[in-house]
């Protein structure tokens, strides 16, 4: 399969798209992160800027499904009940802003594991055989079983949607980079609460050639994936 027109260079590195070793990730699509009541509205933020990813990613979900041996893996962001595994100052800050994480809000208690706010959006559901990672933190490895997960389906080569751009989806990334795998975020599939954070953690991928990996566009992979 061809390589994807990216940037700073074609993806992968050695221009082989090979769809078994390959896996989609979909990073913290959730009601508090994109969805009315959620955390992220509670915070004042301009809800359009993490909705807008949602179509794109919708529609290459809805093709990769469509690939036999194509991985695609989901990630929640979310705190147990009783909290335990949040840290004081992450509540501490929170607070700040007036959506403190486990108070209740419209959507439930806020990044709350089981409450509805914590659930992912119906637009991008996952479905039997996709796993869900279910993560304390903003990177999608750190006290999780994704690194495991990879490993014993041989996947190397990561796409990466989801929001915030730069922050859970950009700390995966490097978390990724760290570990080998071969990364492409799709710009037009990820979003953050300001234009400019997302624009300036774009670019932050670009430079020294790729430091993290490649940054693409949703309509260049399914060329690729497509043969075009």
């Amino acid at each position: 399969m061809k390589a994807v027109e990216a940037r700073p260079y074609a993806w992968p590195y050695d221009g082989k798209l090979d769809v078994a070793k390959t896996a989609l990730i979909i990073i913290d699509m959730q009601i508090d992160f994109c969805g009315k009541g959620g955390y992220v509205e509670q915070m004042g933020y301009d809800l359009s800027l993490t909705a807008r990813p949602i179509e794109p990613i919708k529609r290459l979900l809805a093709r990769v499904r469509q690939i036999e041996g194509f991985t695609v893996i989901h990630t929640r962001e979310g705190h147990k009940p009783d909290l335990s595994d949040l840290p004081a100052n992450k509540r501490w800050r929170s607070a700040q802003i007036g959506a403190e994480i486990g108070s209740a809000g419209p959507a439930g208690r806020i990044l709350v594991r089981g409450e509805p706010g914590w659930q992912i959006i119906d637009e991008l559901a996952p479905i039997a055989g996709e796993p869900i990672i279910d993560k304390p933190g903003k990177g999608s490895f750190y006290a999780t079983d994704l690194d495991l997960i990879l490993k014993n389906r041989g996947i190397t080569h990561l796409i990466l949607t989801g929001i915030t751009t730069d922050v859970c989806v950009h700390t995966t990334m490097r978390e990724a980079n760290d570990r080998g795998y071969e990364c492409l975020i799709l710009e037009d599939c990820t979003g953050a609460t300001d234009e400019g954070n997302h624009l300036a953690a774009l670019k932050m991928v670009t430079m020294q050639g790729g430091v993290f990996g490649s940054v693409g566009h949703s309509d260049d992979l399914l060329a690729a994936l497509d043969g075009r």
